[in-house]
């Protein structure tokens, strides 16, 4: 698996396929019985760990922040161990870049929502303007409005579009949503690795033919434009009427082979 310069890419698969322990090992916090990770052309076994962490963000399920510190401190906390301090500028931006408000710097973690804490954790990873980010399902954690919001979220906040994104899920229809590139995994083995309308509409296996039938008609929507966005978001807008919706959505499904 090759991942370019600023893509995202999804870790997809069944529970215990390995995509944490993947998503781990890019880091180093498993080392590999076997095989290379190359960072920039370098194996990651050959920079020092603390060298390599420094240079990658790092969004996970429970966020992880750290309950006695402030907003502030916990965005700064990577910068602060670095010897090194965030401008207000800096902070600001960060909170700007993510959707909060400036005033929530002084408050502690518990005083905000879950899709706040998750929006800080975001901004932490982006502290230290680090080329490549890993998230471990950062959003499955959250409501299913709130995790949509942080979607829509994530693929809009200009910081992002410039990293490389590495993103553990079990979400088909998050990963298809989010990712540049999928990697579906079982027992540890990729079991197809390409875009989202690669796998969809030629899978390379039993198995990834499967694990993508419940979801395929809903992927299906999600990779049809409709008014230059996805089929599925403008079936879900209120303000369009039904008669509209149901004309566009039988043309559409004309194309469709489940």
């Amino acid at each position: 698996m090759e991942v370019k310069p600023s893509e995202t890419i999804v870790l997809l698969g069944p529970s215990g396929c390995g995509k944490t322990t993947l998503l781990k090992l890019i880091n180093r916090l498993i080392e590999p019985d076997s095989g290379t990770i190359e960072i920039n052309g370098k194996s990651n076994q050959s920079i020092k760990k603390y060298t390599l962490r420094r240079n990658i963000g790092y969004v996970i399920q429970d966020v992880g922040l750290l309950p006695h510190l402030s907003i502030e401190k916990n965005i700064s906390l990577v910068s602060r161990i670095d010897s090194n301090s965030l401008s207000s500028d800096r902070l600001n931006e960060l909170m700007e870049l993510t959707g909060l408000s400036g005033d929530l710097l002084a408050k502690k973690p518990s005083q905000l929502s879950g899709g706040q804490q998750q929006r800080v954790g975001i901004a932490r990873a982006l502290a230290n303007d680090p080329d490549l980010i890993l998230m471990d399902e950062p959003f499955s954690a959250l409501d299913n409005i709130t995790r949509n919001e942080l979607q829509d979220d994530f693929l809009n906040i200009p910081l992002l579009k410039d990293k490389t994104i590495v993103m553990v899920t079990h979400d088909v229809q998050e990963a298809f949503k989010l990712g540049d590139k999928i990697a579906l995994l079982d027992q540890g083995i990729i079991q197809q690795f390409g875009t989202p309308a690669e796998i969809l509409s030629n899978p390379s296996n039993d198995f990834v033919n499967s694990f993508l039938n419940k979801d395929r008609l809903i992927l299906f929507l999600q990779n049809q434009l409709v008014d230059n966005r996805s089929a599925a978001d403008f079936l879900g807008d209120a303000s369009i009427k039904n008669d509209e919706k149901r004309s566009k959505l039988i043309k559409l499904l004309s194309n469709y082979q489940p």
